[in-house]
């Protein structure tokens, strides 16, 4: 993967700041929001579910910087591997599109102000390109949690994983994998 540096439009990096800004108020409103809804996750603790969800909300930031091909790529990566974890966490589908829509929402009130203080023109811009990458990013966890089920049907005889299996280290050692791609973009780009 070569290293492609474009310098960012000024809205995008206006909107970058804001989410950068509110990273953790983002996180924790999302966590909080899917804690509510599922109580317990068989063979996945919360933190892992939760440091996923901070490299997805990462991973978006840097979608605004100038390592942008780089983060696209990661994102659909990161989404996949969401996906693929959405299974383990015995999610059905429309839980993983949902999920994902939340973010969306809470993206949307987070950068309203933002947003509306831009050109018109730029806002309609950024506001299309936040959309598509989490559209995109919808179809590759669906890609994610579909290629699991199928893995599971074809691997286990249509057995699920059992809590006592490894679920969790697996699917931690990924999160940790993700999480070194996303420092390594991240000290790439400052």
């Amino acid at each position: 993967m070569g290293l492609t540096i474009r310098p960012s439009h000024p809205a995008l990096l206006v909107v970058r700041q804001a989410i950068r800004h509110d990273r953790e108020q983002l996180l924790r409103q999302w966590v909080d929001w899917v804690d509510r809804r599922i109580e317990d996750t068989p063979g996945l603790r919360a933190p892992t579910v939760e440091r996923q969800f901070a490299i997805l909300i990462d991973i978006l930031i840097e979608l605004a910087g100038p390592l942008r091909k780089q983060a696209t790529e990661l994102w659909f990566s990161a989404c996949e591997e969401y996906g693929r974890t959405a299974a383990v966490r015995g999610l059905a589908a429309g839980e993983v599109v949902e999920e994902i829509q939340y973010l969306r929402e809470l993206l949307i009130h987070l950068l309203s102000e933002t947003v509306f203080d831009l050109p018109p023109r730029q806002s309609m811009a950024v506001v299309l390109r936040i959309n598509r990458m989490l559209d995109r990013g919808i179809a590759h966890a669906v890609v994610g949690y579909t290629d699991a089920l199928v893995e599971t049907l074809l691997d286990r005889s249509g057995v699920p994983v059992a809590a006592s299996e490894p679920g969790e280290m697996v699917v931690a050692a990924r999160v940790e994998h993700l999480e070194e791609e996303v420092r390594r973009l991240q000290n790439q780009a400052a």
